[in-house]
Order: C-alpha cells, then sequence, then structure tokens
C-alpha cells in the first residue's frame, strides 16, 4: 500500500513539474502584441517570405530540356512523367509532356541534381491548394512560359487553365 502512495505522489510530481516548465516557457515567450499568420503576411494576397534554400514548387524550363528522362530515374516516389517522341529531322527528343504529381512529391530535390542541362530547379512557391487531386498533377509543359520559368506565381487557376490547352507551349531546342 505505501508504494502505491508514493507511486501515486511521483505521478502527480512529475506532471507538475512538467506543467511548470510548460508554464515558464509560455510566460518567457508571451507577447501580447502577436499577431496570428495571415495578419503579419497577408496570406495569400502577398506571397509568404521563405529562405534562400527553401524547396518549394519545381520550376522547369521546357526548352532547355533535352529529355533524358534523368530527373525521372532520381525520383524516389516516381512522381515524374516525361512524355516525349523522337525528332524527325536531326537526333534527340521532343519533349511533349513534363508531369509532377504533387500528391507524392516529397519535395526532396533529388531531382534537380542530375539533370544535365539544369532544367529544373526547386521554386520558391510556398502554397498550390486545391479542392480535387486532379489539380495536384501539374504538366509544366502546358503551363505559360512565365509561370513554368518561375516570372509569374503558380498558382491553381494556371495550373486549372494548363489543363484547358491541349498543346505543349515550347517544343523544346531540338526543333
Amino acid at each position: 500500500m505505501l508504494q502505491w502512495f508514493r507511486n501515486i505522489c511521483e505521478a502527480v510530481s512529475t506532471v507538475v513539474e512538467g506543467m511548470w516548465v510548460t508554464l515558464r516557457y509560455w510566460l518567457r515567450t508571451y507577447d501580447p502584441e502577436r499577431r496570428t499568420f495571415t495578419e503579419k503576411y497577408e496570406y495569400p494576397e502577398l506571397p509568404v517570405p521563405v529562405s534562400a534554400r527553401y524547396r518549394g514548387f519545381h520550376r522547369y524550363d521546357l526548352t532547355t530540356c533535352i529529355a533524358c528522362d534523368q530527373c525521372a530515374k532520381a525520383c524516389p516516389v516516381d512522381c515524374i512523367y516525361i512524355d516525349k517522341e523522337r525528332v524527325t529531322q536531326g537526333k534527340g527528343f521532343r519533349v511533349t509532356g513534363f508531369t509532377i504529381d504533387y500528391t507524392k512529391c516529397m519535395f526532396c530535390a533529388l531531382c534537380v541534381e542530375p539533370c544535365p542541362v539544369d532544367c529544373i530547379f526547386m521554386g520558391a512557391t510556398h502554397d498550390l491548394s486545391c479542392y480535387s487531386r486532379d489539380g495536384c498533377i501539374v504538366d509544366f509543359s502546358k503551363l505559360p512560359v512565365e509561370v513554368a520559368w518561375g516570372r509569374a506565381t503558380l498558382n491553381p487557376t494556371a495550373v486549372a487553365n494548363s489543363k484547358v490547352i491541349s498543346e505543349p507551349v515550347h517544343g523544346g531546342p531540338n526543333q
């Protein structure tokens, strides 16, 4: 019976000690002027500031891609799909589709390193929310060039508009 009371006393004292540590840190960091995330950054009207090495949604330059499939082979979750066809005049391939499935992508940037022509890299886009899984599949070959290359914002509206276009915007360097 005495051991039972010791166990109860020890359990209560450890919970009180943990709560005291939590209360102490809360009092140290409490700031009455602190605002919510959306008040501080005015999201989604203004983009969220991200660090220089942030790994956001990809940027892709179709004009320099040689369709070597190195990025798709390096992807550990197989979320990159490259459609290509052989060029009739000359040698090489023509990229007809470069699709990334962001429901699978884990933003590891392993697809960036093996690219011999540096046509794919990680961008700084923070959020690409959508209401359907179809909106998370982005075909960079059908996006407008300024969006795919990163000069404009990659947003759900641009992705939805790219699904209406049936032909790729650019054929690549071998045309």
